[in-house]
């Protein structure tokens, strides 16, 4: 299949497109390099179905003729602002790089007759719900703006289904760790740990508990889920059993770099920073019934992406 994927140089993104490839699709990537690196696809340029174009989403004539010059199957749209913290500051950046980027590939899709999209969605469109999160759970009140612009793109999504034929999976994302990622707690303490060795703050408590999963299984889940589920709309939690709490993740990476007697200091509160939820559990017997499962636990995974990251800071 000739399949687009938005956002294909960014973290997960990237994976996708080497995971497409190896799989005998042909791959148009495109990335406005705002999050994205050209470093994560430079291995495929030289692939004759590999394709990289560097345009913003949101420029309705660039991306028109990347419709126009390409017959695409499907399309993967992973193009969004990954950085929740970056929304509750900069109003517009959620609007602008996680609804509207969606909503301009919608528009191009109708035009262009592309009947099958698979979503990038996040488990911050449920909000801070005390109850195990299924996928028929609600209703949804997102605490962050990065989630409400996912809740409100999957509507849209949704609407399209119904108006213009098109087949969707929708994948609700937990926090994904791995080689290629930019940001979040473990950047902020490796980074924290390298200046200081001896003493690393933590925000919150400590006690924020999250399941993350590692990006090779999310790709995993992303390409079975398309494969495998036929309804017109598919929607699925995709994540894992376990979970790891903020002061595991400062132990692992204490362990990794080799570090003693690291003095741990909590600044307080049940959660790091505001839109932050501080404790989710998934249900996922929906995706599991469908035949996928996680292939490594989330302590695993966050020890893969510490270990990754460290080795790559020490070749630079």
């Amino acid at each position: 299949m000739k399949i687009l994927v938005t956002g294909g140089a960014g973290f997960i993104g990237s994976h996708l497109c080497d995971t497409l490839i190896s799989q005998g699709h042909q791959v148009v990537c495109v990335d406005d390099l705002s999050l994205g690196r050209e470093e994560n696809i430079k291995h495929n340029s030289r692939t004759p179905d590999f394709l990289f174009i560097k345009l913003d989403i949101n420029n309705a004539e660039e991306l028109e003729k990347v419709f126009s010059d390409n017959r695409f199957d499907c399309v993967f749209h992973m193009a969004a602002n990954s950085d929740i913290q970056m929304g509750a500051t900069y109003l517009s950046v959620d609007l602008e790089k996680t609804f509207m980027t969606t909503f301009n590939v919608l528009e191009k899709m109708k035009v262009h007759g592309v009947k099958q999209l698979v979503f990038a969605s996040s488990s911050a469109i449920y909000g801070e719900l005390d109850t195990v999160l299924s996928e028929d759970v609600g209703p949804l009140f997102p605490i962050s703006f990065y989630g409400a612009a996912k809740l409100s793109a999957e509507a849209y999504i949704s609407a399209a289904c119904e108006n213009f034929g098109i087949q969707a999976w929708i994948m609700r994302f937990p926090n994904i760790v791995g080689e290629r990622s930019t940001h979040g707690a473990m950047f902020d303490f490796i980074n924290r740990l390298t200046e200081n060795p001896a003493e690393l703050t933590i925000l919150g408590d400590g006690t924020q508990i999250k399941p993350y999963l590692y990006v090779a299984d999310l790709v995993d889940a992303l390409i079975y889920a398309w494969s495998h589920a036929t309804d017109q709309l598919n929607f699925f939690n995709v994540g894992v059993e376990s979970a790891t709490d903020v002061t595991t993740i400062a132990e692992i990476i204490v362990e990794e770099m080799g570090l003693k007697d690291v003095s741990l200091k909590y600044t307080g509160g049940d959660r790091g920073w505001v839109g932050d939820v501080p404790h989710f559990r998934y249900d996922l017997s929906k995706i599991h019934k469908l035949g996928w499962k996680a292939k490594r636990s989330s302590d695993e995974a966050m020890r893969l992406a510490v270990c990754a990251e460290l080795a790559k800071r020490s070749v630079n």
